[in-house]
């Protein structure tokens, strides 16, 4: 078979049908999550709770199978192409939670979501992140990290400070931003795994600083998706944030390199814009229904996804 075949026959159906897989998994815990008592923003008794709900524990096996095909979309196709289909599960999300609440989806939220995931998806294309660099380049990462730390903790303080689907917004930036720095740690984990064997990458902070920053992310969308009552917000950020954020600690701590020609420049600016717009429709819509179902239902558990 040719490599183009290849691409169209195994990366491209692994890439969608993974990106379902998360979207499926992201709406049965915004469900679920409801279903338990509110606790601190990363107290870890709410997993606690979680894990004695089954459908639960299904949706984590269904993300340990879209992340299977992640690895099979990009072992035959090229990030440029996979990485684009797998923010689908922003689309695919919306729909199957108002399927699961018996609704139409709102069109004005998935024209949100579509932009979030067109604007990001462009970025991508434009930007074509190259280098398959997994050390740090010795340039000190501290200006990044604290940038991010800041911006996670400037999203929660906003959270706390900002009532409705707005605060929500806020917590999916967080998540968002310890999603993507996980990820780019991970990549520095298993390049050492690669290097030097088992032991090697416990001889390093990086896989200690995923140990932690992992779960801590991990804990934060599921407090997300309990606080909001509707989904697409929350998801269009989270899976927006998460790639950006890793392919900044790509290029500032691993060396990767990204086109920045004067048209690609300005392509890569238009697509941020077009995200940014996505990211606001999604919370003004957001808070206009979250508005209309609290009246219509005294606050009981809907959602139009």
């Amino acid at each position: 078979m040719s490599s183009n075949g290849t691409v169209l026959v195994i990366a491209v159906p692994a890439a969608v049908i993974g990106a379902a897989s998360f979207g499926l998994a992201s709406a049965i815990q915004h469900r679920v999550t409801k279903q338990v008592p509110k606790v601190r923003t990363f107290s870890p008794r709410m997993l606690f709770d979680l894990v004695r709900k089954p459908i639960w524990v299904l949706s984590i096996l269904t993300v340990i199978i879209g992340l299977s095909l992640q690895v099979v979309a990009l072992a035959f196709g090229p990030l440029v192409l996979v990485q684009p289909l797998l923010v689908t599960s922003v689309l695919f999300g919306a729909a199957f939670a108002a399927w699961m609440a018996h609704r139409r989806m709102d069109l004005v939220l998935a024209l949100g979501g579509l932009a979030c995931v067109g604007g990001l998806s462009a970025f991508l294309v434009l930007a074509r992140p190259s280098g398959q660099s997994s050390e740090f380049t010795g340039a000190s990462i501290l200006p990044l990290a604290l940038a991010l730390g800041l911006l996670v903790v400037v999203s929660l303080a906003a959270a706390r400070l900002i009532p409705g689907e707005s605060g929500v917004i806020g917590m999916a930036v967080a998540t968002g931003v310890l999603y993507g720095v996980t990820a780019g740690l991970i990549k520095v984990v298993a390049g050492q795994f690669r290097t030097g064997g088992p032991a090697e990458p416990f001889q390093h902070w990086t896989l200690y600083a995923v140990c932690v920053i992992g779960p801590m992310g991990f804990l934060l969308s599921q407090q997300t998706f309990q606080r909001g009552r509707l989904m697409s917000p929350a998801l269009a950020v989270i899976t927006t944030v998460d790639p950006l954020v890793a392919a900044a600690i790509g290029v500032s701590w691993l060396g990767e390199r990204i086109e920045s020609s004067p048209a690609i420049l300005a392509g890569e600016v238009i697509a941020v814009v077009v995200i940014v717009v996505g990211i606001v429709i999604l919370t003004r819509r957001g808070e206009q229904l979250r508005r209309a179902l609290d009246r219509a239902d005294g606050g009981s558990e809907a959602t139009w996804g």
